[in-house]
């Protein structure tokens, strides 16, 4: 618990200290945002606002667990998710800041490379910590083997979870404030972990440490981040987020209760999904904008406002996630 506590302070001043080191060079280099033509008109004043600021994050939780974690093979494999994701995140930024456009890979790329990372991560838990193919049934305490299918099944709900956290990131610090609400979450879990060492061969010590870490990191990020914002994480930050997180749930065997956890992540993601699948069929729009923040915004909410309210949801979500894997 000590050694967690040290890992969150230092995730957080390490942020603050790496953003202001970074930010000067990200406006110097002119590595702005560019804004949807379509979005929301109050937005248009944030283009040029430097982006890839997932990389102070970044950057501070990989000094933080080389310092503290003990290079258990649980924390490599919880690595792999976050950096592969991230990866992929800074490709598609660079892309985005190399030919000045708000989009960079396309959506079969960016999918291919998705659930790449999603399996060879599955596998690695698989081969390396003997993960196994079950999940948990809350409430009844159900282990369910769902055999070779249940690679697809978390593969496809992996990339669902990573792309919800990638179009969080829309207002200043809405998917900064959710997300260390849910690591903050992940780490009462994996200190509870700590006391099952047999659900997964895994290091929840370190699992811990890098969960605390991550909270604190976002927390730090949150003050170049939160309204108006100085930097944005892009891509970078919101798919290594998104790594982080279904790693947690992998190696805490609590993919189930991730949905209620990330249920703003999934909120987002879904209403894009039924917002595409409602126009193309019906030709109606069943929100005034996808993803869910948006369409806040134009029913006449204060961006702030949206902010805290999905921020408030996602405290709600994450203390029923915990409630459940307690009992």
């Amino acid at each position: 618990m000590q050694i967690s506590i040290i890992a969150f302070a230092a995730g957080l001043i390490l942020t603050l200290i790496v953003g202001r080191l970074m930010l000067p060079m990200l406006r110097r280099l002119k590595i702005g945002q560019t804004i949807r033509n379509d979005g929301p008109q109050s937005h248009l004043i944030k283009a040029g606002t430097p982006t890839m600021g997932g990389l102070m994050f970044v950057i501070a939780m990989l000094i933080v667990l080389l310092v503290l974690g003990n290079g258990s093979k649980s924390l490599w494999i919880w690595l792999f998710s976050f950096i592969a994701f991230g990866a992929i995140g800074f490709y598609d930024d660079m892309l985005k800041v190399v030919f000045h456009r708000s989009l960079g890979l396309t959506v079969k790329q960016k999918l291919i490379g998705q659930y790449a990372a999603a399996i060879i991560l599955l596998i690695a838990a698989q081969l390396f910590l003997g993960r196994g193919t079950s999940v948990i049934i809350p409430f009844v305490n159900y282990s369910w083997d769902l055999g070779w299918f249940y690679y697809i099944v978390m593969a496809t709900f992996f990339v669902g979870i990573v792309n919800g956290t990638n179009f969080t990131d829309g207002l200043d610090g809405l998917a900064a404030g959710v997300s260390a609400i849910v690591f903050i979450g992940y780490w009462l879990i994996m200190l509870v972990c700590v006391s099952y060492p047999t659900l997964v061969m895994a290091d929840y010590h370190d699992l811990a440490i890098a969960s605390a870490s991550m909270a604190g990191c976002l927390i730090g990020f949150l003050f170049y981040n939160q309204h108006p914002a100085k930097v944005f994480m892009g891509d970078t930050g919101s798919l290594a987020i998104g790594g982080a997180v279904v790693g947690f749930a992998l190696l805490s065997k609590t993919e189930i209760v991730l949905i209620i956890i990330g249920g703003i992540y999934l909120a987002e993601i879904l209403s894009v999904i039924l917002q595409v699948a409602s126009f193309k069929l019906w030709g109606k729009r069943i929100f005034l904008m996808s993803p869910l923040h948006h369409h806040f915004e134009l029913k006449g909410w204060p961006e702030v406002k949206v902010v805290r309210m999905f921020w408030l949801a996602s405290a709600i979500l994450t203390a029923l996630g915990l409630l459940i894997v307690s009992i």
